[in-house]
């Protein structure tokens, strides 16, 4: 089946035929409970009527022209993303990678102008920021850099919620220009920091005239209970990257700005072919209204804290169970060991999940769960890591 295309996956022995809601059936007719959400991009879940008519309306009208052009559902999409981000400026991509290239070009031209020749972004340990050279070199994960050497220079790797690193780093490194953090780290094993930690650093930001960049490619679009993550903390960013969500599944990326950070990027400097095409835009737009019309952000939070209180109780007490924790839906079960057989065994079980950080179960249901999906998924879940545990 897989022949003709490059092996860059290891792909699950299953093809999926068809989706509705939180559901998906493969070929031969078997329904999953999908607590992926392919990977924190469907959070309306499948086949959702928003989706559908947007995709269609759009398609017979207008599908793409050109960024030489004005692309009205582009305008009407950024500025619903500006408004409720509190930001001045959006560029649009395909991908989170490519935000995130677009928030690393901004922050070195940001910098260049200022006359700082060798500029450098700060960056976390166990972070993911996207496959693209620069990204990848940003990331804090050496499986993902590995054989892609020479990575491209300018990053300076800090643990993450380490603030007393930071000052190191600002103190030792004066080409500091930028932060580039995750406000939760999905694929480093959903990492949440303290309380504090975001605001630190934009306080640390507004000393030493760095920018604050938050990566909410994954934690973004009402994942963790409200529209972006960094609005738990109170600590706005000058420079915010979007992708996953936005589209529910059809590919689109942003790369949001606010005051002179909203300056930098101008005629020339950057660009992409498809990038805010009227297709893409159109979806975003109706994901964006389907959330808020919806209520399901409220729903994220409703639901993120009952999963969170009936894993710790199914779970707290087991052995080899290290942590639950997660915010929203947004969820990782930590063992004390490697647990990549979960996976196979879920998708035995009906049930799509996800190991990161080799210990780490990680949750990312659609944001539409309702009660009874979420019982299933506790009841499906708890019983295959209490197996697991005891059988290893």
């Amino acid at each position: 089946m897989s022949e003709p295309l490059m092996a860059t996956y290891k792909r699950l022995p299953v093809t999926f035929e068809r989706g509705e809601g939180v559901w998906l059936w493969d070929t031969d007719g078997k329904r999953y409970l999908d607590a992926l959400s392919g990977i924190a991009v469907c959070g309306l879940g499948h086949a959702h009527p928003a989706v559908r008519d947007a995709i269609c309306a759009q398609a017979g009208q207008l599908i793409h022209t050109s960024n030489l052009y004005g692309i009205a559902e582009q305008e009407r999409l950024g500025t619903m993303l500006a408004e409720r981000a509190g930001m001045d400026r959006v560029f649009f991509a395909n991908s989170g990678a490519e935000a995130n290239e677009a928030a690393i070009k901004l922050a070195r031209l940001h910098a260049h102008r200022r006359g700082i020749e060798n500029p450098a972004i700060l960056v976390a340990e166990h972070s993911f920021h996207g496959r693209t050279l620069a990204t990848l070199s940003a990331t804090g994960n050496r499986k993902v850099q590995a054989g892609f050497e020479p990575l491209v220079q300018g990053f300076v790797r800090v643990p993450y919620d380490d603030i007393e690193a930071v000052e190191i780093a600002a103190t030792n490194r004066p080409n500091i220009v930028a932060i580039l953090i995750e406000p939760i780290q999905g694929e480093g094993g959903i990492n949440i920091p303290s309380p504090d930690y975001l605001a630190r650093l934009r306080a640390i930001c507004d000393r030493e005239g760095w920018l604050l960049i938050y990566d909410e490619i994954q934690t973004g679009m009402g994942r963790t209970g409200r529209l972006f993550a960094h609005e738990h903390s109170g600590a706005r960013p000058d420079v915010m990257t979007l992708a996953k969500g936005l589209g529910n599944g059809v590919p689109i990326g942003a790369c949001l700005a606010r005051g002179a950070a909203a300056e930098v990027l101008t005629a020339g400097t950057h660009g992409s072919t498809f990038g805010g095409n009227p297709l893409a835009c159109r979806v975003g737009r109706a994901v964006l209204e389907t959330l808020e019309s919806e209520a399901l952000i409220e729903n994220a939070a409703r639901q993120g804290d009952y999963l969170l209180t009936a894993f710790n109780e199914a779970l707290g007490q087991i052995k080899g169970v290290v942590s639950i924790r997660g915010r929203g839906l947004m969820l990782g079960i930590e063992l004390d060991r490697p647990c990549a057989e979960l996976v196979p065994a879920a998708l035995d079980a009906g049930l799509l999940i996800n190991v990161t950080a080799d210990r780490v179960v990680r949750l990312l249901p659609p944001l539409i769960l309702a009660q009874p999906e979420a019982d299933q998924l506790v009841q499906t879940l708890s019983g295959l890591i209490r197996d697991y545990l005891t059988d290893d």
